[in-house]
């Protein structure tokens, strides 16, 4: 007896587009229930912490008895107007960064260009080798003091992770999916945004935490040549020999770089294209 074969009625779901839609259901939980434990505590602990600290901060600044250089050092207003200006330096110089680093190491993998790039980034590797404070002092004594200068001192500062994972992302992206790409007729300018950039997100978006990072602190340098940030509180409790200004002054940096890596973590998996 031969079975007969059973057509679908109009509008009736195949079992392959059941599939499917079963498959697609986790998607719709969210990101958060899929990602490893360790990343979700990452994203859960510092912002805690940085709270923690900072009210531990705010409960010993409105009982300690200050002194009247304390007082003026680490009164709300200064401790506000000093954060804002050294987030500002950190922003701008790292929109710098990126706006450099990227394009530049997109060119560093592509044609000839490809045989220069360990040259370069060896060059990049030697120029932040160098002492932070020799390349701000150096700029200052050749542009003047200010904020541009202390700008375009974080920005070669803080080139070096952005370029070096640019270049190392691109190169990881598989021949493969590139020859894929020129096989269904994408230019070499749509394999480009299409495909390799997208794969190599994660590992830009890593250099650029880790430059954020590392634009924080050296920001702190900054206030020697007249461009603010909280490093006025370290250098004013160097100077007049204020043990509880340099503690502090440090800990409100460390709490500034501990958000911003927070920041970056968060835009790192915003930009990171599904499935990866």
């Amino acid at each position: 007896m031969v079975a007969e074969r059973v057509e679908p009625k109009p509008g009736a779901a195949t079992p392959e587009f059941d599939d499917v839609l079963d498959l697609d259901q986790p998607r719709k939980q969210g990101r958060l229930r899929s990602m490893p434990r360790g990343t979700v505590l990452m994203l859960v602990v510092p912002p805690l912490l940085v709270l923690v600290v900072f009210g531990i901060y705010a409960l010993w600044h409105e009982t300690a008895d200050l002194d009247s250089v304390e007082e003026s050092q680490l009164a709300w207003p200064t401790v506000f107007r000093l954060l804002w200006q050294h987030v500002q330096v950190t922003v701008v110089s790292a929109l710098a960064v990126v706006a450099v680093a990227v394009p530049a190491g997109v060119l560093l993998t592509r044609g000839r260009l490809r045989y220069a790039a360990p040259a370069i980034v060896g060059i990049a590797n030697a120029g932040q080798a160098a002492p932070s404070i020799g390349l701000i002092a150096l700029l200052a004594m050749w542009r003047g003091f200010g904020f541009w200068t202390a700008v375009l001192a974080l920005t070669l500062y803080g080139l070096l992770p952005v370029l070096r994972n640019t270049i190392t992302g691109l190169q990881g992206v598989e021949p493969t999916l590139k020859e894929a790409g020129r096989g269904v007729g994408m230019s070499a300018t749509g394999v480009l945004f299409r495909i390799e950039l997208p794969l190599a997100v994660p590992v830009i978006m890593a250099g650029v935490r880790t430059a954020l990072v590392l634009l924080v602190g050296t920001a702190a340098l900054v206030t020697f040549i007249d461009a603010g940030g909280l490093g006025a509180i370290i250098y004013t409790g160097i100077s007049l020999f204020r043990f509880s200004l340099m503690v502090w002054g440090a800990v409100l940096i460390a709490l500034l770089a501990l958000l911003v890596e927070w920041v970056g973590r968060l835009l790192e998996l915003a930009t990171r294209p599904k499935g990866i």
